[in-house]
């Protein structure tokens, strides 16, 4: 262990230690470059600037502007005494003056663009590194092209020394790091028996046993690294144990939002045997129970989603808001004529991004919990509508109504308003648990407001950009 510590902790001290250098020679670099072209930049708009000067006076005098350009452009070749830049001008690609000899260029240097802006590159040639800027003479002078090189080469190689010199100090440095941190570990890591008993004790089930921790020599470090075990099997155990409650209430889900579409499924099947009614009849109540088998393979799917993905991530695709409530409606409707109870849908906007399967179990739930709510010849309204630019949806029933204490807790799980109520026929008190996971899954916020005697309304409000 001694030695794998001694490596791991070299490796990261040479891995950032030599990251910081690299890092520094690179925004050294970076400076470098930068100055080197704001001052090319800067004496190439002075040059360009008293050359537009020079020739508007020789062009006032009446003289040939071409056949002055040599002596014109002569005492800007002193520009620079180190004889570090070098001035080249073009007339169209047509190279006019140049004061040293010709460095090859781009061609796009040579006809920079006409809008005022200029180009500014590095460029080598012949074992040197110029900073090149071009650019075209203000108007009318816009046909010539000016090309100042400004030769960085001893600014380079003085930064290519400075690298090297930081390479070789850390080199050193690393190499007395490695030497004290071997020494150290040395020293540190020594037998310690007296902890094996205590660690089979840990071992052997008694978790909440610590070692006492003081000091920083090696009876620390061993003490830190059994504490840091027992800790980390007591986070497994209760992990595991959360994940056995998860599954348990995936069950529990699973079999209260297999009830609904079972029902449908029954009463269309009881419908086409019971009853005498014509082909065209028995195919669309064939095609509920389908459309309803279906849905029990969705539902199973997205609730065990639901289960297992940690990011609850779902899926949304745009659905018609009356293909929506129109196929809610439907899912309710025998069980709403069995309590002679009305259902009502409405929308007030066309489309909805959302898990269209889980958005008609959230829906579908809070109707079953307004049909048990309501008493013969009770009306719930399902409404899709604009509230202050968002979309809300609303199942609002007539029923008995809740206190502000149930009110409060409707949303745990199993919890239910009328305890008396036998779980055939009241639910297993999972429905509004899920339907404020798949809410808050979809960005949007499920609440209540209710009064005993007048009612409930369940509001869904979604984010505007739903």
């Amino acid at each position: 262990m001694k030695y794998r510590t001694f490596l791991t902790t070299l490796a990261l001290f040479l891995f950032s230690f030599n990251l910081g250098i690299v890092i520094i020679s690179i925004a050294t670099f970076k400076d470098t470059v930068h100055r080197a072209e704001e001052k090319s930049l800067g004496e190439h708009y002075f040059i360009t600037s008293a050359l537009l000067k020079d020739f508007h006076a020789v062009e006032s005098r009446g003289t040939d502007l071409d056949s002055s350009l040599p002596s014109l452009l002569q005492p800007y070749s002193y520009f620079s005494p180190d004889k570090k830049v070098k001035l080249a001008l073009y007339k169209g690609n047509q190279l006019v003056y140049a004061n040293r000899q010709e460095i090859p260029l781009p061609d796009s240097f040579a006809e920079p663009p006409k809008d005022g802006n200029r180009l500014v590159s590095m460029q080598r040639s012949d074992g040197r590194t110029y900073v090149v800027v071009s650019g075209k003479l203000p108007a009318p002078y816009d046909f010539y092209t000016m090309v100042y090189l400004y030769d960085t080469t001893d600014v380079i190689t003085a930064w290519e020394r400075m690298k090297n010199m930081l390479f070789f100090a850390g080199l050193l440095l690393s190499g007395l790091f490695a030497l004290g941190l071997l020494l150290l570990l040395t020293r540190i890591f020594k037998p310690l028996s007296q902890i094996s008993q205590i660690s089979r004790n840990i071992a052997a089930g008694a978790y909440d046993t610590r070692l006492p921790v003081s000091g920083h020599d090696e009876l620390s470090e061993m003490a830190q690294s059994f504490n840091y075990m027992a800790e980390e099997i007591q986070r497994q155990i209760q992990q595991l144990e959360a994940a056995a409650q998860q599954k348990q209430q995936f069950v529990d889900n699973l079999a209260h939002e297999l009830r609904t579409p079972l029902t449908a499924i029954y009463g269309y099947a009881e419908y086409i045997q019971k009853v005498v009614r014509t082909e065209e009849d028995k195919l669309l109540a064939t095609s509920y129970i389908m459309s309803e088998s279906r849905r029990l393979q969705n539902i199973a799917y997205r609730l065990l989603d639901l289960a297992t993905l940690r990011e609850n991530k779902i899926e949304r695709r745009d659905v018609r808001m009356e293909q929506l409530l129109q196929g809610v409606e439907q899912a309710m409707s025998i069980k709403a004529a069995e309590q002679k109870v009305r259902i009502a849908y409405e929308h007030h906007f066309d489309m909805l991004s959302c898990d269209v399967d889980l958005m008609h179990i959230l829906l579908v739930n809070l109707l079953d919990n307004a049909v048990k709510a309501c008493s013969p010849g009770g009306v719930i309204k399902l409404v899709a509508d604009l509230e202050n630019g968002r979309k809300v949806i609303f199942v609002q029933d007539n029923g008995k109504g809740m206190t502000e204490e149930h009110l409060a807790r409707i949303t745990e799980a199993f919890y239910r308003v009328d305890p008396s109520r036998s779980r055939s026929g009241g639910g297993a008190g999972l429905g509004l648990t899920l339907c404020q996971q798949i809410a808050s899954n979809h960005g949007a916020e499920l609440s209540f407001s209710s009064e005993p005697g007048k009612g409930t309304t369940a509001k869904l409000t979604f984010a505007s950009s739903v």
